[in-house]
This record gives structure tokens, sequence and C-alpha cells, in this order.
């Protein structure tokens, strides 16, 4: 065995029930070697995140328990991933995650280590950032005047943004706004204040899995209510949730939701945001993408859902998918006396956010809008190129072209998005298993494809994805197929 005392784990265990359910079906199709599709399966789940460095695995026989296979197999997976570094082991302390040694489980060919990464739907800086900080840096001079501590964030900041929800139709003034280390920041700050360990929070099924994480975090429980991927939210399943489960709060994505892209249509914002003030549940509403509208301008679309769900509504915005996720910017919108409890509450955390991205953040907001043109059409362009790259190479793919966002949701012509997307990574491709976007896993059918990368490393990454899907189904790829369903 392994390790020493210097090497014990950091962070928590993970139980052999939220293992099984992490990875999902982690067979791979044809394969014989369990041991190794399930180190690939832990392995994948590692790069991923899921399993941090430190996290304690369960025992061996509890494991092999919850997978349904015998100890030996799980012991060799371990073995495996010892070898590879990415386990260490100790007689007495059991098995943890530990860094790598350099060494992979199942190395990718030479020519395949340019690992293209569709796990994260993040594009690059837009163009005209570097002129927003050169001028941010001038007028930061008035600023180092002053401590720096700002709770809600910079008045021209603040003056902008909210400009910006009242243009949408949503008037604002800057005492509704504050000033966030982004939206997801911004999402934990209202959890944290309104839900704790026991309450139910409802959310969308498929749903952003690390707002799903968060809820967990504050021993709160995510209470799912299935998003049609074709036909959208089910209000009338959206009040029964509410009438049976009583959630404390609610998050969901009305513009282009993430994984699905959906956007929700006039009257259904006012049926639900009806049916969220009738029974007084909050509701923290996630507009991260609200921006890259790809059919039409964003001041052109309905107004904000929290515009009709009550004075208990909150909604989240970022700058992360709009400019730039290195700014690590967001904000909160909602009545002043909530802004004013959400600061108080706040200082448990930290004092503010940095002034200069603030800065920043405001020259973008002060353009003209030329940046956020130039940034919905290049999005667009990489839309439109993911979808013609599987039309091309995973013809028996179906997909709805979204209207907005930076993803596609693709269902599957099996359940096998677990399987490829541990085979996925041989081939050179980082995927998210679409079971991290569901509450207690499953949705094997489907596949998030971020179009966030250049639209050459899209074209490749299919190509790539349909070796590795072939590879999966037993060589049953889908050569013949005249072409994909896209609706």
């Amino acid at each position: 065995m392994q390790g020493s005392l210097a090497h014990l784990p950091l962070a928590g265990r993970v139980s052999p029930t939220r293992l099984a359910t992490l990875l999902g079906d982690w067979r791979q199709g044809g394969s014989r070697n369990g041991a190794t599709d399930l180190a690939a399966a832990i392995e994948l789940q590692v790069l991923d995140g899921q399993l941090p460095l430190g996290t304690r695995l369960p025992a061996e026989r509890q494991l092999a328990s919850a997978l349904g296979v015998s100890r030996t197999l799980v012991g060799a997976a371990l073995e495996r991933l010892r070898e590879a570094g990415l386990v260490a082991s100790r007689r007495g302390a059991g098995s943890w995650i530990t860094a790598p040694s350099g060494k992979r489980v199942a190395p990718a060919p030479p020519e395949r280590l340019d690992l293209i990464d569709l796990a994260r739907a993040s594009p690059p800086a837009v163009a005209g950032i570097m002129a927003a900080v050169d001028a941010a840096r001038s007028r930061l001079t008035d600023e180092l005047l002053d401590h720096g501590y700002s709770v809600c964030g910079l008045a021209v900041l603040r003056e902008r943004i909210a400009q910006r929800y009242t243009a949408r139709g949503l008037p604002t003034n800057p005492a509704q706004v504050m000033i966030t280390n982004g939206a997801h920041h911004a999402f934990v700050l209202a959890l944290r204040l309104l839900a704790g360990p026991g309450d139910r929070v409802l959310v969308e099924q498929p749903t952003y899995p690390n707002s799903l994480e968060a809820v967990r975090s504050v021993h709160a429980r995510p209470i799912p209510v299935a998003l049609d991927p074709h036909r959208g939210w089910d209000v009338a399943g959206i009040e029964a949730a509410i009438r049976q489960a009583a959630p404390r709060l609610a998050y969901l994505v009305a513009d282009f939701q993430n994984p699905t892209g959906l956007r929700m249509d006039l009257p259904t914002r006012q049926r639900l945001g009806t049916v969220l003030a009738r029974w007084r549940t909050p509701v923290v509403v996630d507009e991260t993408l609200v921006e890259l509208d790809l059919e039409a301008d964003p001041l052109d679309g309905p107004p904000p859902l929290v515009s009709f769900a009550g004075e208990a509504a909150i909604t989240v915005g970022s700058s992360s998918k709009a400019y730039w996720g290195g700014l690590r910017l967001g904000w909160l919108r909602a009545a002043e006396d909530m802004i004013d409890r959400l600061a108080a509450a706040r200082f448990t955390s930290d004092l503010g956010s940095p002034v200069l991205e603030q800065l920043v953040l405001a020259e973008l907001l002060g353009d003209d809008g030329a940046l956020l043109r130039r940034r919905r059409e290049q999005t667009r362009i990489a839309r439109d190129t993911l979808l013609d790259a599987l039309r091309g190479h995973c013809p028996d793919w179906t997909v709805r072209a979204p209207e907005g966002g930076l993803s596609l949701w693709c269902r599957l012509p099996e359940p096998m998005s677990t399987r490829l997307s541990v085979a996925a990574v041989n081939h050179g491709v980082r995927l998210a298993p679409a079971s991290r976007f569901a509450v207690h896993g499953g949705l094997e059918r489907w596949l998030r494809l971020p179009f966030a990368q250049q639209p050459r490393s899209l074209v490749e990454a299919v190509r790539r994805l349909s070796l590795a899907a072939a590879a999966v189904r037993g060589g049953r790829g889908g050569e013949g197929v005249a072409e994909m369903a896209v609706t």
C-alpha cells in the first residue's frame, strides 16, 4: 500500500451511492475489461473536478456493492489508478484521490494530446477588452483616494447595470443592484440568506450542475421539475411541485437555459410569474446568457421573468459569457430591502468585489453595443459550424438549434452519455456527462456540446466524437444515415 501520513485526505468522503451516481453507466460498449472501464470513469470524474484532491473513496466492498460488481474488479480498478498516481492508499486509512504522477489510466495517442475542452461553455475575451482596461486605469486614480471596499459595488457600474435592466423592460434604480464575484457567487449569497439545512429548492431538470452543488453545500434539497427539451416549462407541473413540496426558493434559467438552450416565451413568463407570486415563492432567475441572443437584439426580447414574479424575485447576471470569465464579476438585482439584507449577510464571506475589474466592466457596458454585437456574431458562426459538423459526422444525433446561449443539447441514438464522455478523453475531447445536469443522475440519452471554441476546433472535436461514439457502440456508427434531425 502507498501513501504516508503527510498525504492523508484533506477533502471529505464520497459515499458509495454518490460515487455510483457520478459514474453513471460507466461500462464502455463491447468492452470486456471492466477494471479498465471503471478506472477510466473514475479518472474522468477527477479530471472533471467532481472528485477533488483529497476526496476519500469508499471501501472496496462498499463500492462493489453499490456498483453491482465484484470486489476483485473494484480492487483491480483502484490498482490501475494507484499506478497512474490518481489514487493513494494506506492500510487502516483507506484510499483517496491524489495528484497524478504524470501517467494516465488510458493515455490518448500522441497526436491527440491536444485535448479539446467541451466540458466548459466559456468563450475567450472579447476583442475590445484591452481598450477597456486602459480606460479603466485612467479612472483608477480617483478610486485610490478611497479605502477600496464597497459591499454593493461602485456607483458607476451599478448605474449602468440598472440602465440595462430598465431598457429591457424592468425599471431599476442603482440601489436595487449589488455587484458580486460572478453570477454563481450571487446565487450562493441568495441561497445562504433564503435557504438552509433541510429546506427544499425547486430547480429545473436538467439544470446547471454548479447550482445543484451550491444547493447541496447549504444542506438544502434540490427538488427537480422536468423541463421538456421541445415544449419547455410546464407551469402546471411547477405549481404542483410548489404546492406539494413547499420549496423555500426556486432557481430558474429563463433565457437560453443551461443546458437545453430554451428560452421562455412571454405568455409562459406571465403565467409562471403569477404562480410564484401567488405562492410567495422567492425565485432566483439566472440571466448569465441573456445577452447572447443569436437571432435578435436582446433589448427586443421578452422582459425579465422577475417582472412578473413579485417583490421576492431576484435576478442574477454575469460578465463572463458576454465579455470574459476572467473578470469574475456578476450582479444581483432585487428589491432594495432585499439588497440591504444581502449586503448585511455578505460580510460573513467577503467584503466586496475588486475595484479595477469593476471599472473595466463599467467601460465595457458604456460601449455603444459594438462589442456585444461582435460577440453575438462570432457565437452565431460557432453555433452554425457545430450544427453543420454534427450533420456530417454524427447524423443520427438529434438536436434543436437554440436561439441563443452557448451550447447544444443533443439527443443521442442510445443511452451512452457517460460511456461516451469516458471514451472521448481517449480521442482528445473532454465532455461533461449529462448525468451532471440532473439531481439524481440519469439523462444518459443526452449530451451538452458547447460552441464556445473556435470553429476549427469544433469541427475537429465532432470528428473525434464520431470516432469515440463508434467505439462505444461497438462500431455501430451512423454511417449510412442521410441527415441529422434538427428542429
